[in-house]
C-alpha cells in the first residue's frame, strides 16, 4: 500500500513541478518531497519500469518545452516564461534520470 501511495505522490509532485511558475522556495520544497518519495521506492528493483516511464515522459516534456521556448522571439516575456519552465523541466529530468540510474545500479549488484 505504501508503494502505491509513494507512486501516486511521485506523479502528483511531477505534475506540480511541471505546471505553472512556482516560487523558488515552493519548487525546492516540492523537489525535496519528490526525492523523499523516490527514496521510498529506491529499495526495490521492481520500480525500475515505473521510473523509466517517468524519465521517458520527462524527456518528451523537455523536448516540448524546448520547442515551445524556441517558438517565441528573443526578449519577449513569453520566451522568458518558457525558459523558466524549461529549466524546471530539465531540473526535474535530472532527478528522474538519477533515480533510474540508482535503481539500475542496485539491479546490477
Amino acid at each position: 500500500m505504501q508503494q502505491f501511495v509513494a507512486k501516486a505522490n511521485v506523479d502528483h509532485y511531477i505534475g506540480l513541478l511541471t505546471g505553472s511558475d512556482l516560487t523558488f522556495n515552493s519548487q525546492m520544497a516540492i523537489t525535496r518531497l519528490l526525492i523523499a518519495e523516490l527514496d521510498k521506492l529506491a529499495h526495490d528493483q521492481e520500480h525500475l519500469e515505473f521510473a523509466e516511464k517517468r524519465a521517458a515522459d520527462g524527456r518528451d516534456r523537455v523536448k516540448r518545452m524546448t520547442e515551445m521556448r524556441d517558438g517565441h522571439p528573443f526578449g519577449t516575456t513569453e520566451r522568458e516564461q518558457a525558459e523558466r519552465l524549461l529549466v524546471n523541466c530539465e531540473n526535474l529530468q535530472t532527478v528522474l534520470e538519477d533515480f533510474c540510474n540508482r535503481l539500475r545500479e542496485r539491479g546490477s549488484r
